[in-house]
């Protein structure tokens, strides 16, 4: 079956780069699209990015400049970036398949992200 694994520091300090890596398995990454979404406490789901079936990546608006999606099809993982973090950043962190267009049709657990000195 599809699982998705998201890894990665649990304790980020400000100003510093968050990045964690999702690890796919029971499908290959380069036929679909996957997305990065997270969820502030006591907020709503927010979508960050996602990269397509060729490698293009596109951003929030809102998290555009700060944030980097890249794909490695060899270890069928994908990964996230977000530079210059600050303690607005604590979320739970999750990588999906799909898109907000179609839906989200599996999840990682998601992995909680804090951002703090």
């Amino acid at each position: 079956q599809v699982q998705l694994q998201e890894s990665g520091p649990g304790l980020v300090k400000p100003s510093q780069t968050l990045s964690l890596t999702c690890t796919v398995s029971g499908i290959t990454t380069s036929n679909y699209r996957w997305s990065w979404i997270r969820q502030p406490p006591g907020k709503g789901l927010e979508w960050m990015g996602i990269t397509d079936y060729s490698g293009n990546t596109y951003y929030s608006p809102s998290l555009k400049s700060r944030t980097s999606i890249s794909r490695d099809t060899s270890k069928n993982q994908f990964t996230l970036q977000l530079s210059s973090v600050t303690p607005e950043d604590t979320a739970v962190y999750y990588c999906a398949k799909g898109a907000s267009s179609e839906g989200y049709d599996y999840w990682g657990q998601g992995t909680q992200v804090t951002v703090s000195s």
